[in-house]
């Protein structure tokens, strides 16, 4: 059965990629000559956005349609994220405001003319496959009490009794989307590509993570040898760019709150469309989460500016400050309690 899937997954993300490559170069693939680097390689360099309003998974009521008419186009865009409004801002289980304003804050508008009805191209209905049994959906966020140690979501935590309870980016372990794989997000949705002739290094802006992808062809890593972002190895396909990354630790979810990423093999395919486009697309081979191999594209548009340096670490003063309010509310419950007993209540 997987076999089988797997032959209609590569012949869908063919025709999918294809029709994804005409609309946003706009222009015929043998129109646009790719620039090169001093070494013959196709030249990537440069930051990237891959911000996106398209939502990940496909929303059921388009079934296996993949972009929008132009009648749903004119009328609306697609929300990806629902983080509450001026008006209506989100809470967390205790009542105080648990999220930015993402009318201000938010940067989830996709760059280009980008009108798929959702990132996952395959399988066909454009949503996860099914999960393996006991796997569970586990996004994180602001409710505590969710899950157990070692935390393994990127937002939020499950409680505040050290910063152990927190999630991944709080701990300023890994960013919230840029894996890797790339997944839009609220922010920073922006990476910087550098090469040499033997590595290329994808910089991303969320918690400065720097993926350092070797090409000159040596094997990878120890099986036994875990790393947070994986061991990644890459080689040139004609002009794509092919990263094949394996050896996570599993203390990070496969994708989007599904599973854990120890047993995932992901291959990334990047690819330069024209001067202000890469076309980004990665599979996820999880047979520990997923019950098949899930693909997904997400447009990059090239920006120009320079990336700087988050520095998560050096000014992470809200972890320090949520777990300094923690003790105090503590230590303030505690007093209420004697004063109620010296009150005879």
């Amino acid at each position: 059965m997987r076999g089988t899937l797997l032959k209609k997954h590569n012949a869908l993300i063919l025709l999918f990629g294809f029709s994804l490559q005409v609309s946003l170069s706009g222009f015929a693939a043998e129109d646009y000559a790719v620039p090169r680097t001093e070494w013959g390689q196709p030249d990537l360099q440069g930051v990237w956005n891959f911000s996106s309003d398209v939502p990940m998974q496909r929303p059921e009521q388009f079934g296996e349609r993949a972009f929008l008419s132009d009648d749903e186009i004119a009328a609306t865009a697609l929300p990806r994220f629902q983080l509450g409004t001026a008006d209506q801002p989100r809470k967390s289980a205790s009542g105080a405001e648990a999220f930015y304003n993402d009318n201000i804050w938010a940067e989830n508008v996709g760059i280009g003319s980008n009108v798929r009805t959702s990132l996952v191209v395959y399988p066909p209905n454009g949503r996860f496959p099914r999960l393996v049994k006991g796997i569970e959906n586990l996004p994180g966020g602001e409710v505590e009490a969710v899950g157990q140690r070692p935390v393994r979501f990127m937002i939020g935590g499950i409680g505040r009794d050290g910063p152990e309870d927190r999630g991944l980016s709080e701990r300023c372990l890994m960013g919230f989307n840029a894996g890797p794989q790339l997944t839009p997000s609220v922010y920073n949705n922006n990476v910087q590509i550098i090469q040499n002739r033997d590595h290329v290094v994808i910089l991303a802006e969320m918690v400065h993570e720097a993926r350092i992808i070797k090409l000159d062809g040596s094997p990878g890593i120890d099986k036994s040898l875990r790393l947070w972002s994986g061991d990644s190895r890459g080689h040139w396909d004609d002009d794509t760019l092919i990263v094949v990354t394996q050896n996570f630790n599993g203390l990070t979810q496969s994708i989007d709150g599904f599973g854990t990423s120890k047993h995932k093999v992901l291959t990334e395919r990047i690819t330069r469309l024209g001067p202000q486009t890469l076309n980004y697309e990665f599979t996820i081979d999880d047979p520990s989460t997923f019950t098949d191999k899930l693909t997904a594209i997400v447009p990059l548009t090239k920006v120009p500016t320079q990336l700087y340096e988050y520095a998560c670490h050096e000014g992470n003063y809200g972890m320090a400050n949520m777990l300094r309010g923690a003790r105090r509310r503590e230590i303030n419950e505690v007093s209420d309690r004697v004063a109620n007993l010296f009150r005879g209540q």
